[in-house]
């Protein structure tokens, strides 16, 4: 691990950021129909139960990230073993969420522009910045949360001088009961997006005050969370159910009906400002945890030398993980929640705490005794 450290406000800056990432691009928890803020609130507290055991994991070795005290609790051949498998993970993860964000920047605005060159601006960004570690990421997440904080509050008064609101859309609620909203949240919502903050396991360790660790991860949980709902509601009030089913990107769609005093229109910077900037940090992190995850795996104490030959694996990654965009959305929404994240986010850790807790209170015991 590098020796640096972040603050609390910087690490709830730093899991609201990440969170708003591909949260506000795709048609998030849309099977729950005009009910899909909702499934994502319920989602949100089922977020918090996860960011309760990794925070639990982490208080029981807070000097170390997650691929690192699992190699203490379950041994080093098994540790080693699940540790590798968390690195492909956040890998996998990472490329997923580049190639969502190289998607739609060519769907949206460059329709002539390569996946691949697209693809490699982000990564040459992104690699740039992991070089210079945690708290340079942590400095330009505070200043760039205001920028957004901006951008949401303008979009969202915009939206209703508009006049563009049709809040009947949102009728009726719980159309057909609660089991439509419950089954989203365990097939999406709880996964994703609020699930993928196991991705902090590998960053809680750096922060200066331990003690808050809590409070600031539920207050950014907390506050992405309503933003996300914020966002579908309005999605549906403006767009509607059917319409929204059929966009790629509904918030785009949302921003583009926004029209003013007969002059301000065509509004799609803002989409495109909010979502670069957030995807950007999204992608940022997940692929420091791959990056200290892999230099704390093999042993390697300069990990910032790693970047450039990861970065290269996850452009290649991002370009062949799937053929096309609906292949890809696909997997993302209907394969990767079940088949990749359950394990990883919930299963592993939640049986880690249980081994972590009977281990710990056996070696108090021989403290004590």
């Amino acid at each position: 691990m590098e020796r640096a450290k972040i603050s609390a406000y910087q690490l709830l800056v730093l899991i609201f950021l990440f969170e708003i990432g591909t949260a506000i691009l795709v048609p998030l928890a849309i099977e729950a129909k005009q009910d899909a803020w909702l499934a994502v609130l319920i989602g949100l507290v089922g977020g918090c139960c996860l960011f309760w055991i990794y925070h639990s994991l982490y208080s029981y070795y807070p000097d170390i990230p997650l691929t690192e005290y699992m190699q203490r609790i379950l041994g080093s051949v098994l540790g080693k073993v699940l540790a590798f498998f968390y690195v492909l993970y956040f890998m996998y993860i990472t490329a997923r969420v580049l190639r969502d964000f190289g998607e739609m920047l060519i769907i949206a605005f460059y329709p002539e522009t390569p996946l691949f060159a697209m693809n490699v601006l982000m990564v040459l960004v992104v690699v740039y910045t992991i070089r210079k570690g945690i708290e340079v990421i942590a400095r330009t997440g505070e200043l760039l949360f205001i920028i957004m904080m901006l951008i949401g509050i303008s979009t969202i008064v915009l939206i209703i001088i508009s006049g563009i609101i049709e809040t009947s859309n949102l009728e009726p609620l719980l159309e057909k009961g609660l089991k439509p909203v419950i089954k989203t949240v365990f097939t999406q919502t709880l996964f994703f997006p609020f699930g993928e903050v196991i991705v902090f396991a590998m960053i809680l360790p750096y922060l200066n005050q331990a003690s808050k660790a809590m409070k600031a991860g539920l207050l950014g949980l907390g506050l992405s969370g309503l933003v996300i709902a914020l966002i579908m509601a309005m999605n549906i009030s403006v767009l509607g159910v059917n319409l929204i089913s059929r966009s790629h990107f509904p918030f785009l769609s949302t921003i583009q009906t926004i029209e003013f005093a007969g002059f301000l229109q065509r509004l799609d910077i803002i989409f495109m400002l909010s979502t670069v900037i957030a995807g950007f940090f999204k992608i940022s992190l997940y692929f420091y945890a791959s990056l200290i995850g892999t230099a704390n795996l093999f042993n390697i104490k300069n990990s910032a030398q790693l970047a450039y030959p990861l970065g290269l694996i996850l452009l290649i990654l991002s370009i062949t993980i799937a053929s096309n965009f609906s292949e890809h959305v696909y997997e993302g929404l209907q394969i990767v929640p079940l088949y990749v994240h359950l394990p990883f986010q919930v299963i592993i850790p939640g049986l880690l705490l249980i081994i972590a807790f009977f281990k710990n209170r056996k070696e108090q015991r021989k403290r004590n005794s």
